[in-house]
């Protein structure tokens, strides 16, 4: 199937913007023809902007321009270290409002945005926070956690009561262990390799949702199924320019979140697709239900695959959303 290269693919620029005091890296492909849209594609944690590779060839086969931002901590990205910065460097606020800001100087006034992880959080709160600029949305493994007005709840709160079980790895990646592990090239590669399929001998693996980072396991597993050992080089290329913290602060940021977005209208009335994937561990399915009550043009589908539904099958991902543009993006007469 076809993909962008992840060193050299003349389809794909490298830029640099200055969104609001901060350094942004971004990939830029643009349509042999006419462009008939803009899409901004967001990745998630341990991503990074190529994350999208398998997705970049169908949307510029579309007539499509695409921009792939690192978000912040990540790639070539700017990643203020936290503290002595403040975290609202990695709120969904911030994230929104560079998004608008880099749309901005590429010349663009709307666009179609889709995210998945972290970037399918954040793709929902673009919506919210710049009403007008995004057209159309989907967001892939990411339901839609609808801001809250009541106090306050950290994720462990929720974890240890059994309300999120499946996010109790949260819990090491935000206790610093993560960071003082993965602290070589050597273990950032194991890591990636691992993060993405890697297995041992005896089904040792590299992650769980109840642990989080099986640091023990890392040096035995075999070679990722989902990535080539050139893609496996070029993640630990990008990673190791600022190391695994940075990155890790998207899992700190849910009280800076909670207080920005007091007050927020938490409706988003724009087509929307929902992209489930039947074996995620983390982000399961059934935590979608009840996302129509919040976005009435949603389209839901699902696709048998685990969370890393971008690579591991992307011909069945890439048709579900091939067939949302043509049938809402494009009969769309906005666009």
């Amino acid at each position: 199937m076809d993909k962008i290269d992840v060193y050299d693919d003349p389809r794909v620029s490298h830029h640099t913007a200055n969104l609001n005091g901060r350094q942004y890296h971004y990939l830029l492909a643009l349509p042999k023809g006419e462009i008939r849209h803009t899409v901004f594609l967001i990745h998630g944690w341990p991503d990074i902007s190529m994350g999208w590779r398998y997705q970049i060839p169908l949307l510029l086969n579309v007539g499509l321009r695409v921009v792939c931002p690192d978000i912040m901590g990540f790639g070539r990205t700017d990643a203020p270290a936290v503290p002595p910065e403040s975290i609202s460097h990695y709120s969904f606020k911030r994230a929104a409002d560079d998004i608008k800001e880099l749309a901005k100087q590429i010349g663009i006034s709307q666009i179609i945005l889709g995210g998945h992880d972290w970037g399918g959080a954040i793709v929902y709160r673009v919506a919210l926070w710049h009403p007008g600029f995004v057209t159309h949305l989907f967001s892939v493994c990411t339901p839609y956690f609808t801001p809250s007005n009541q106090p306050y709840v950290p994720v462990k709160t929720l974890v240890e009561a059994g309300i999120l079980p499946t996010f109790r790895y949260q819990l090491q990646l935000v206790s610093g262990v993560v960071e003082k592990e993965i602290n070589s090239e050597e273990k950032m590669r194991q890591f990636i390799n691992g993060a993405y399929g890697g297995s041992g001998p005896d089904g040792q693996v590299a992650f769980t949702a109840q642990t989080g980072v099986l640091f023990d396991n890392l040096a035995v597993l075999g070679p990722s199924p989902l990535m080539t050992k050139r893609e496996v080089d070029y993640y630990t290329e990008e990673y190791m320019r600022n190391g695994v913290a940075s990155t890790l602060n998207w899992y700190k940021n849910g009280e800076i979140n909670h207080q920005e977005e007091m007050g927020i209208d938490p409706k988003i009335d724009i087509p929307t697709l929902f992209i489930a994937a039947t074996h995620d561990v983390a982000l399961l399915p059934s935590m979608s239900a009840g996302m129509e009550d919040y976005i009435p043009k949603l389209t839901r589908k699902e696709v048998d695959t685990s969370h890393w539904a971008l690579v591991e099958t992307p011909e069945k991902v890439n048709g579900v959303i091939e067939e949302w543009l043509a049938d809402v993006v494009f009969g769309d007469k906005r666009v």
